[in-house]
């Protein structure tokens, strides 16, 4: 979207709440006259409903070869230089599985970079379901959402690139599978730290690109239910406090204050933990946080994680955020 249709746009509407969103939005960009593409909810909502059509993205199953295909396919049609890590892991219940992490390098000419991320991969099993544990869930939510964002994204960079940095998106895999409520904690196979996070914990130590790094990166995670609400990771303040400067007040500029919370609640264990640590690139996490459930929702590994919890407008405010973050990259 060019800079004079969105400033037409945010002048000729009236007085709603949408209008300050829009207003704001238009005020953003005509301080710095920067061209920032305008993010589309309903294409995002669609790409969860499309990784959902191939079935449960549990690793080793044909739903989640297809998917694996599809997000390949994906990023090569938007001009992205496509990576394939693929590898095997060691589940915690001894199920030995193939991953694979997928790498879209968008300006690779460009030297100075930004980490996009998302886990692609569903749970084999809705643990914290009341009725049926055992059964997969659909993952609507973890992780589809994250994903749907960033394809979203990506739809954009192949209509117009940021000025100063290049974009690499990573669909992380075997993130979901760690342990069992059921079972408690049980100790990492040798070379991990984590059931959990299996193919951030692989990347980290095995870049796609000889002595890759990045300026920063930005984890999506649980980013399109209803009524989800983004407090600041703790962990995030701690290795990359002015990321989270940049995200949260670029949000609040927006219209997005009451989505984008400022205020720092406890760390948690999820791909950026080992991107942070590993890796050495300081990531965000920008991941749903309920005041009474806590972090995830009530919706967490339940069979309720369906399509019917996502909202567009959700995604939306997530999605022209972190837009508006790289676009606006000096």
């Amino acid at each position: 979207m060019k800079y004079k249709f969105i400033l037409i746009i945010g002048l000729a509407v009236g007085i709603s709440c949408e209008s300050t969103k829009k207003t704001e939005e238009v005020r953003v960009v005509q301080e710095e006259n920067i061209d920032v593409p305008k993010f589309n909810g309903d294409s995002a909502y669609f790409f969860v409903e499309k990784q959902l059509s191939f079935g449960y993205r549990i690793p080793g199953t044909n739903a989640h070869f297809q998917t694996g295909d599809f997000l390949v396919k994906s990023l090569e049609s938007r001009g992205a230089e496509v990576t394939e890590q693929k590898f095997e892991a060691e589940t915690w219940d001894g199920q030995k599985v193939p991953l694979r992490n997928i790498i879209g390098s968008f300006f690779p000419e460009k030297t100075k970079r930004i980490l996009l991320a998302a886990h692609w991969d569903s749970r084999p099993f809705a643990d914290k379901d009341p009725i049926s544990p055992e059964m997969p869930m659909a993952g609507a939510n973890d992780g589809a959402s994250g994903v749907a964002v960033l394809l979203e994204i990506a739809r954009n960079l192949a209509l117009s690139a940021p000025e100063n940095v290049g974009i690499d998106i990573i669909f992380f895999d075997g993130e979901d599978w760690g342990e069992a409520i059921s079972t408690g904690y049980i100790e990492p196979a040798p070379g991990y730290e984590s059931w959990w996070c299996l193919g951030s914990q692989y990347w980290s130590k095995n870049k796609h690109k000889p002595n890759y790094s990045a300026y920063y990166g930005i984890l999506l995670d649980m980013v399109g239910a209803k009524n989800s609400k983004f407090y600041v990771e703790g962990l995030s303040q701690r290795f990359a406090p002015k990321v989270v400067d940049r995200i949260w007040g670029m949000a609040n500029k927006l219209g997005y204050g009451s989505i984008f919370i400022n205020s720092k609640q406890g760390e948690i264990t999820d791909d950026h933990y080992f991107v942070n640590n590993i890796a050495r690139i300081p990531m965000v996490d920008i991941v749903h946080y309920d005041p009474v459930y806590g972090y995830f929702g009530d919706y967490h590994h339940t069979l309720k994680d369906d399509i019917d919890i996502i909202d567009k407008n959700i995604l939306q405010a997530v999605g022209q955020t972190v837009q508006h973050v790289i676009y606006y990259e000096k």
